[in-house]
């Protein structure tokens, strides 16, 4: 009864109207004359987020591996805990309510911490994400005015624009929780230098990944089964995945590329031993983080795109729009600079995080750091209000 709520809510809300637009498709071809209408509501913020929250504490309970909590306050604490509430990360039972139990008293270090992941976060939403938002907008909008060339660079700028935006908010998350001494996951871990699409899956979205892990593919066989029922799995979890992000196709697509490529990779380093464990920053490790940074630049343009049909237009435009009478996309230089600080910035915190490196400065290059930032967030932010786009879901 609690996953059918949980999940008929979830539906009801989020999915209700793309079913029934592909059901009126679908009589349409077989000439019933009959037309569901549409829901007129606002999808709540976040329910993606918290509803995995509830399924995983009722899973949890059901198989013995949680204890019910017996105090409803702490239960809805735990569901609507404020800094991860409406876009993640996505929190067990079993880790965040024994510290929403616990007594805290405010520390420095914490508060330290706390602060820096706070504005660091800032910073690469604000500056990063939502200087790119416009001018990847622009393009999206009316690709056909564009050149090649410009296509190509709001591709790249849409990696690095969806990974700051939620990369931003997470880091926000996690430090408003750290100052009340409250430690949540970490969510993303340098995805971009990741060597191939398994290990982007490790660093991407980590609690969203764990999650369909523990409460999707060990339940339904995972890899303990024969090979083609795996190869079978492996595509459940990347379209489910992908249908979790949004009531479209292209979030279907999306994931199901995902899913391809990845069982394509793991046959290939079967076959040819190709992926080994590089020291970071080798030849071999750049050389695999560049070849799986451009296949998700390309598998974005499904997720970014409104339609199947914009996606390909897209991807025909970037091969054909080399004639005179297509424009060039302005691009500021404070925009690529500050997109290399950040690229800069990833690299050096390859498996690491911001908090704990810049503790680890001296003083002097703690407030320098700090310093660069505030001053940047001050002077270059956008002055148009662009929403986290993980709010989406």
């Amino acid at each position: 009864m609690s996953l059918i709520t949980n999940l008929g809510l979830l539906f009801a809300f989020k999915y209700f109207n793309f079913a029934a637009g592909n059901l009126n498709l679908l009589f349409q071809k077989f000439n019933i004359l009959y037309q569901l209408p549409a829901m007129k509501v606002l999808l709540p913020v976040g329910i993606s987020f918290y509803t995995f929250q509830t399924l995983s504490y009722t899973i949890d309970v059901y198989y013995g591996r949680q204890k019910p909590e017996k105090h409803l306050g702490y239960f809805a604490l735990y569901v609507s805990y404020f800094p991860q509430l409406v876009a993640g990360p996505i929190e067990r039972f079993s880790r965040l309510t024994p510290q929403l139990k616990a007594k805290h008293t405010f520390t420095y270090s914490n508060i330290a911490n706390g602060l820096r992941l706070i504005l660091y976060g800032l910073f690469i939403k604000m500056i990063i994400a939502d200087n790119l938002s416009g001018l990847v907008d622009t393009v999206y909008t009316s690709p056909e005015k564009f050149d090649s060339l410009s296509i190509l660079k709001v591709m790249f700028f849409y990696s690095f624009q969806i990974y700051s935006d939620f990369y931003g908010y997470s880091l926000i998350a996690i430090g408003s929780a750290l100052l009340m001494g409250v430690r949540i996951m970490d969510n993303f871990n340098t995805p971009y230098l990741a060597k191939n699409i398994s290990e982007f899956w490790q660093r991407w979205h980590i609690s969203l990944s764990t999650w369909f892990r523990d409460y999707l593919y060990y339940p339904i066989g995972g890899n303990r089964t024969t090979k083609e029922r795996w190869v079978i799995n492996i595509m459940v979890v990347f379209v489910v995945s992908g249908f979790w992000h949004g009531a479209n196709w292209t979030f279907i697509i999306w994931g199901s590329l995902f899913g391809a490529i990845y069982l394509i990779e793991k046959e290939i380093n079967k076959k040819f031993n190709l992926i080994k464990e590089y020291k970071p920053y080798s030849f071999g490790h750049v050389f695999l983080a560049f070849k799986t940074f451009i296949l998700v630049t390309l598998i974005w343009v499904f997720f970014r795109s409104q339609s199947f049909d914009d996606a390909i237009n897209m991807f025909t435009l970037l091969l054909r729009n080399t004639g005179q009478e297509t424009i060039a996309l302005n691009i500021p230089g404070t925009t690529w600079m500050f997109l290399a600080l950040f690229i800069i910035s990833d690299i050096f915190l390859y498996n690491n995080r911001f908090d704990k490196a810049v503790g680890c400065f001296p003083m002097t290059a703690r407030w320098m750091t700090y310093s660069i930032l505030i001053f940047a967030i001050i002077v270059f932010a956008s002055v148009e209000n662009f929403p986290f786009i993980y709010f989406q879901f």
